[in-house]
């Protein structure tokens, strides 16, 4: 609807330009908003104000130009009324017949609704998630998986071929503070590596996380361990035979366990990157563009000088001639474009990491100025929990599989009546809903402040709340005997009640909802899309009569809503990743 608006605005200006009422000017760029309150109307543009200032005219008299001049025949069939509002907007109202031929062609369209070819042509690479094996998968890398999945699935809905990437530092100096450790907790309990093998692979995890946690802390307080450990850091990026077993076997149950996380919450990915493998191509890279004077030699490492660029230099290698984070990076990014011949490349962290990837995309532009303009870097907040901030280093991790499973508990509670065949999986689904609309309510790059008893409530703007709305309308589908398919429209659309008004105008712009939040990597309106969606339904289907409706025609009229708001509720919530129970 929005691109219908924007040409007919178009076409209205180049006919007032024809007619000599405005002078010749390039058409500005068209603002199609979503008013606040329903009394102005569906759409609402703000051209006229900005068309004004050129044409040197009051902005309500150049507003009420524009909608004269809008094709009648083509305005008529899209919308009830026209209207110019101060100072200077226009409001459309679409025509609530075209609305209720809608919810017919929902119901066709199915989980096709909500989507558009608006980036047909584009192929965009997301990278998330991103943990290094030999720490635990924690609570702060099933955030960045979540909104990663939303942003992929967003940019999917509309028409974009989007590939998913996860990137895992399997080297570096936390790898040689682990394997350090490893070593040493070894040595201190006379364990080997074939009896940590026979262990179970939680356990073998544990030990990991732990070995780590003490290498980290010896390598801060112990001089001469942090000497060793960065003489191990060199072995383990030439792979010596002396560390080679340890670190083998050590990624290898990283990566099974990161499988595991990734088959339980749904993820997927189309490319696996290590920086083992992209090392090499950053060293090459930060090597070739020293002479050209991107980067300099410091004190034996090799910086970029950020301060240049209003910036900070960061080290791209180091004194031992290793590539940093930073060059790997810089290599990873030539990988991606290879393997996948991106037009945008997404990363998703937390935006702890917001200065470096400032610096990191600043050198990028400078070694491969097109890769460097393709690149988005989006930051989300900080998971906080009752507990406080997650910390590996500390060893006070709060792991991802031990916050499922805490809320797992208490969904358990919503589901105590359910069959017990059922009641493992329908438990599971509401956790996995309850956690990603925590998650993904609030703006990207705010903190959350995860409320664990509010998260499963279904009484609240929750998940296992928009899950229970579309059970509750599926029910009622189920009870009527018809069924989604057995819907008809009504044959007319007089004395429809305001709840039946506003749920049906409010269907009819979710495709551009899902447009905007692609647009503004933004999933939080999605989610509040679906918790007003659900909450209008919910007034209403607790104030009206369905089934038992005063007569056939109406009783039609709001099944056919009722399916609506069921397929539009779980299109939202898939583009959530959240799954649709059948029952609860």
């Amino acid at each position: 609807m929005r691109e219908k608006i924007i040409k007919l605005l178009q076409v209205s200006i180049n006919k007032n330009q024809k007619s000599g009422f405005f002078p010749k000017f390039a058409v500005p760029d068209v603002k199609i908003e979503r008013p606040d309150s329903s009394a102005f109307g569906d759409y609402s543009s703000n051209l006229a104000l900005a068309v004004s200032k050129i044409v040197g005219k009051n902005p309500l008299e150049t507003a009420d130009l524009i909608v004269k001049s809008i094709n009648h025949q083509e305005s008529a069939a899209l919308f009830d009324k026209v209207e110019v509002a101060p100072p200077g907007f226009i409001n459309f109202f679409v025509s609530q017949k075209l609305i209720f031929n809608g919810l017919q062609n929902i119901i066709k369209q199915k989980r096709v609704f909500g989507r558009s070819s608006w980036q047909r042509n584009k192929k965009i690479i997301v990278e998330f998630t991103d943990p290094n094996p030999f720490k635990e998968f924690h609570i702060g890398h099933l955030y960045t998986n979540t909104v990663g999945e939303a942003i992929a699935k967003l940019q999917e809905a509309t028409g974009a071929k989007v590939k998913r990437a996860n990137y895992q530092g399997d080297v570096g100096l936390h790898v040689a503070k682990a394997v350090w450790g490893v070593r040493q907790k070894m040595a201190i309990g006379n364990i080997n590596l074939a009896s940590l093998e026979q262990k179970e692979l939680k356990e073998r995890i544990k030990f990991l996380g732990e070995s780590y946690a003490y290498g980290a802390k010896s390598f801060e307080e112990n001089e001469a361990a942090k000497q060793e450990i960065i003489t191990l850091n060199k072995k383990i990026f030439d792979l010596d035979p002396e560390i080679k077993e340890i670190y083998e076997r050590g990624r290898r149950w990283s990566l099974d366990c990161f499988e595991e996380v990734y088959r339980r919450i749904g993820a997927r990915f189309d490319y696996y990157y290590f920086e083992s493998k992209v090392g090499k191509t950053g060293l090459k890279l930060v090597k070739d563009n020293i002479k050209n004077g991107v980067f300099q030699e410091s004190q034996g490492a090799v910086i970029f000088p950020g301060e240049k660029y209003g910036l900070h230099s960061r080290v791209f290698i180091n004194s031992q001639g290793l590539p940093t984070y930073e060059a790997k990076e810089l290599g990873l990014a030539l990988v991606k474009y290879k393997d996948f011949r991106y037009n945008a490349s997404i990363i998703i962290t937390s935006n702890e990491i917001i200065d470096y990837f400032q610096v990191l995309i600043a050198a990028l532009k400078k070694v491969s100025p097109e890769l460097g303009e393709k690149t988005i870097h989006i930051p989300h907040g900080t998971l906080r929990l009752s507990e406080g901030k997650m910390s590996s280093r500390s060893g006070n991790v709060v792991t991802a599989e031990s916050f499922l499973n805490r809320i797992k508990e208490l969904a358990g509670k919503l589901t105590e009546s359910s069959d017990e065949s059922r009641g493992s999986n329908l438990t599971e689904i509401i956790t996995l809903g309850a956690v990603k609309y925590a998650l993904l309510k609030a703006s990207i790059g705010q903190d959350v402040i995860f409320d664990q008893d509010k998260s499963v409530s279904i009484k609240g703007d929750s998940g296992p709340y928009l899950q229970y709305a579309c059970v509750r309308c599926r029910s009622v589908l189920k009870k009527s005997k018809s069924g989604v398919r057995g819907v008809r429209a009504p044959k007319n659309y007089n004395n429809l009640s305001k709840e039946e008004t506003e749920i049906s105008r409010l269907i009819f712009v979710f495709p551009d909802v899902v447009r905007e939040a692609a647009e503004k990597f933004a999933p939080n309106l999605i989610c509040g899309f679906a918790f007003d969606l659900a909450q209008r339904y919910n007034a209403f289907y607790d104030r009206y009569p369905i089934l038992k409706a005063e007569n056939e025609e109406v009783k039609r009229l709001r099944l056919l809503l009722t399916a609506a708001v069921a397929q539009t509720l779980e299109n939202a919530l898939f583009l959530l990743g959240i799954e649709v129970p059948e029952k609860m």
